[in-house]
This record gives C-alpha cells, structure tokens and sequence, in this order.
C-alpha cells in the first residue's frame, strides 16, 4: 500500500530541497554561527543532543526520507532549539550544488547504510571520492566523524581516508569504541545493548593544506535519486 507524503510545515525545516546555488545559511539562521552538518540524520535524537551541548554552533540535519525529516523537526520544535533546520535532500547533491567551499566546521555520519552484500558496496555514501569532495567543504580545522556498527564499513573508510591529502586522524587508531561526550543515538543504542560495537572515526581537515592543493573529484555521481519513489518511504 502506497504510503501518503506527510506535508512538513515546522518553521525549522527548509522546504527547497533542490537549491540551484549555494543557500545563504546566515540569513536561514539569522547569524553568522559555523554551520555542522549531520548526513541522515534518522529521527533527531543525535543532532538534538549536539546542538543542546553546542548552542554556539548552527546545526543543518538532512535525510531524504520524509518520516525522519517531519519526526526530527517535530523534536527542535518541542525542544524550541533555535540552532538546528532540517532538509530533505541527498548529501552528494548538497555538496556539489547547497554549500560553499570551506563552509562546514564539522560534518557527522552516524551508521549509514552499510550496503552489507559485498557486490553493493560501490553503493555505500563514503568513498575515497566522497571523502575527496567533503575535504573541499569543510573549513580548516574542521571535523569529520564517521560511525557504523559494521566492521568492514569502518574497515573501508579508514582505509580510503588513510593519508588522503587535507585529513588528520585525531585517535591513536584507525578507530575506537568509545567516544567521550559523543551523544549515542537510538539505532546506536540498539546494537550496544546487544553487546555489539560501534566503530567511531574522527579525523580533521587539515589546516596546513590550503584548499586549492586538495584534489577535487569534481561532480559526484551516482547523487541522482527518484524522488517520486522516496515520497512514500
């Protein structure tokens, strides 16, 4: 049975999930604030905890399916944050077209899909090519945080992200099972409490390398997506 699109009217979602140019986040937000991204952002409950610690920062939470988006803004509504906008929209769209160059102060993705059949995982979001693209757009200095509960996922981002021009790694390993003061979602939840872990990433661009010396993947691909099948997930 086809399920009906809800309609999304919180103040705090940005309904233009298509922009032709980069959006002007100062004038979303009314100030200046760095801007954090967290990409599929599920239902809120990460992206509400990191803005209640860090009110200095301005948080845009994306997913494309439009259960998560009306529940996470339904969330900054009750909770009456005003750091936080919510859009429908794939990631790899965003960065080619919705973001200028150096404009995030951190970036946040939290298990993903992990494509777990070994002939699907070309189809999972970070790659060497994704990881290339994102260097572009965050500000020196600014943070990348990847988490899964899959080994291999972890496995293959540390290794695309290993010596790539523009990242430090922050840990002393390619990864860790803890991360103090990192907010722990619900789906995270889940598999701790079955006494599985969480592989957490945590890298830097590096300030050192000026952006015109990053290499740059130039359009993404495979960002292209059926939004008309979406509408009813």
């Amino acid at each position: 049975m086809t399920q009906r699109t809800i309609p999304i009217t919180s103040p705090n979602f940005i309904p233009d999930r298509t922009p032709d140019k980069p959006l002007d986040w100062s004038a979303i937000f009314g100030n200046t604030r760095p801007l954090a991204l967290e990409i599929g952002c599920g239902t809120g409950h990460f992206v509400i905890e990191q803005a209640r610690k860090q009110p200095n920062l301005n948080f845009l939470a994306i997913d494309f399916y439009n259960k998560g988006c009306l529940k996470t803004c339904a969330k900054i509504d009750a909770a009456g944050l005003q750091n936080v906008r919510v859009m429908r929209v794939e990631a790899r769209w965003l960065l080619d077209k919705g973001l200028q160059p150096e404009s995030l102060a951190a970036v946040y993705i939290n298990c993903p899909d992990p494509w777990p059949k070994k002939r699907h995982r070309s189809r999972r979001l970070v790659n060497q090519e994704f990881l290339l693209k994102l260097a572009q757009h965050l500000m020196p200095g600014g943070d990348f945080f990847f988490s899964t509960d899959v080994g291999n996922y972890a496995e293959d981002v540390a290794e695309h992200i290993h010596g790539l021009t523009g990242y430090r790694n922050i840990l002393q390993e390619s990864w860790v099972h803890t991360l103090p003061d990192y907010p722990i979602s619900k789906y995270m939840q889940r598999f701790l409490d079955k006494g599985q872990n969480i592989y957490f990433i945590h890298h830097q661009r590096d300030a050192a390398v000026l952006r015109r010396d990053l290499p740059d993947p130039g359009l993404q691909q495979g960002y292209r997506f059926d939004w008309q099948k979406a509408e009813n997930d």
